[in-house]
């Protein structure tokens, strides 16, 4: 399917790795101008690097901690006109929410929440300009079913996808979809890190912990990044601009509820 974005400008956040990684190469395999930021300067040009191999696209990297004021100047310095955003940002660690202090929960907020939004704030009034933006924020399946040890992305994630209800709603006139899009288990270092540290506190073989994870998945697997990013692309093309102010969930049908 051609999805009509050939020549479009993205920003891609944590495109270096994982979930991130995965929605770049889509959109640089339609054509689209991919500017990916993420924070290690060496992992970041080797990405930009592969993905353009793999793709033949044009990607930009630009070493950026998108979570401070001075990342997103930099991110937005090369590339001020976007017409397509990828907010993400790799979650916060899980725990006990006694032990969680409230510069742990502003960091949560300036990580999964904030960013995004100051984001948004810098690139939506160009989008409506020139009537076509496309914004996908990936955040978590959790917001749908929260586990109690990861409370600090409950939390910061929930509050995002608040915002994105009402601003969805107001700029779909435009020409701007503002969608989130839900992951599930995808294998992912981010992933195979958690996995790590709950095996470990369970005291349960880590092989064995992940076949019990995988058992629970109706899919009976984990997801893989190329089938995430090839959701990203498709909300991001013109066959979507009556689908805005949704959470797309990806999780192998994970999710018990019909809602």
């Amino acid at each position: 399917m051609d999805l009509g974005i050939a020549g479009r400008t993205a920003i891609v956040c944590g495109g270096s790795a994982g979930l991130g990684r995965g929605a770049a190469t889509a959109l640089a395999r339609d054509g689209v101008v991919t500017f990916i930021a993420a924070r290690d300067k060496d992992r970041l040009e080797n990405a930009a690097a592969e993905i353009a191999a793999d793709t033949g696209g044009t990607i930009h990297p630009v070493v950026a901690d998108v979570t401070t004021d001075a990342g997103r100047e930099a991110l937005l310095a090369a590339c001020p006109k976007p017409d397509i955003l990828i907010n993400n940002a790799g979650g916060p660690p899980p725990g006990d929410f006694r032990s969680w202090s409230r510069e742990d929960w502003i960091k949560a907020l300036d990580a999964n929440m904030l960013s995004a939004i100051m984001l948004i704030k810098a690139t939506i009034d160009g989008m409506i300009e020139r009537r076509f933006g496309r914004i996908v924020n990936i955040t978590s399946h959790m917001v749908k079913q929260p586990v109690g040890i990861l409370g600090l992305s409950n939390g910061a994630r929930s509050g995002l996808t608040g915002f994105v209800g009402g601003l969805a709603r107001d700029v779909a006139r435009h020409g701007v979809t503002v969608n989130n899009v839900l992951p599930g288990q995808f294998d992912t270092d981010r992933l195979r890190s958690n996995h790590q540290k709950f095996s470990s506190a369970r005291k349960i073989d880590y092989e064995q912990f992940r076949n019990q994870m995988r058992e629970q998945i109706p899919a009976q697997r984990f997801g893989e990044p190329a089938e995430f990013g090839a959701m990203c692309a498709f909300l991001c093309s013109v066959h979507c601009g009556y689908v805005t102010g949704q959470n797309i969930l990806l999780d192998g049908g994970q999710y018990p509820g019909l809602l």
